[in-house]
């Protein structure tokens, strides 16, 4: 992000530069040829003056040059300020823990799991899988519940291994299962890229998503 900032900053730096530098072109010149238009008067064919339109044509054309180096100026300027907005928006997003349907990856800190049972459930079961498919951990939750911290714990109670997990959430009726749904978790968004699609986020676990794929986002814990 500091490169990114800086950049920015650059940016923003050299088009405050680029409008100064037009202006004071603009208001150089302008002022340079009302001088020489007066000397042009001054040294005229009193027998053969110049007609006044043409002097109005001169300054009417030279006028609107004027106007059109500080138009492109000011939309210079609003382009600046259009791009770091852009980046401002990208920032707001690293750091944030984004609720996704894609791997999350542990590194010790408590893990927020959606837990929405089925509507018809009287009991719900979450499952922890790692990146090899293994089960590390199955437990009850309860179904009024809508979210559930993982802890990193095991099934033999012992912390996981950091690295990237799956949740799947089972409803049951009785004995019989209903559903089998992922459950989405919240993860660490460590990098946003704006692409031809639209933002694109890096997540801790290294997925890449679409920002339109996070459907949460929660202020880390730690």
């Amino acid at each position: 992000m500091t490169t990114v900032t800086s950049a920015s900053t650059t940016a923003s730096a050299t088009s405050s530069s680029s409008t100064a530098d037009a202006q004071t072109f603009a208001t150089s010149d302008y002022q340079t040829f009302l001088e020489m238009l007066t000397v042009q008067m001054q040294n005229q064919d009193p027998l053969n003056p110049m007609d006044s339109t043409d002097y109005a044509v001169q300054l009417a054309t030279f006028s609107g040059v004027e106007q059109q180096v500080e138009t492109n100026s000011l939309l210079e300027s609003i382009a600046s300020s259009i791009s770091q907005m852009g980046i401002s928006e990208l920032a707001s997003w690293v750091g944030m823990d984004g609720k996704t349907e894609e791997p999350v990856y542990f590194f010790g800190s408590s893990i927020v799991v959606e837990t929405e049972a089925d509507s018809q459930a009287d009991s719900a079961v979450l499952t922890v899988q790692d990146e090899s498919g293994n089960t590390v951990y199955s437990g009850a939750v309860d179904v009024d519940e809508d979210f559930v911290e993982w802890d990193g714990t095991n099934s033999d109670g012992e912390t996981a291994d950091y690295g990237n997990y799956t949740f799947t959430l089972k409803s049951y009726s009785g004995s019989d299962l209903i559903s089998t749904e992922t459950a989405p978790a919240y993860g660490r968004i460590i990098e946003a890229r704006v692409t031809d699609s639209g933002t694109e986020l890096v997540m801790m676990s290294g997925s890449t998503v679409s920002s339109d794929d996070i459907t949460g986002l929660r202020s880390p814990s730690s």
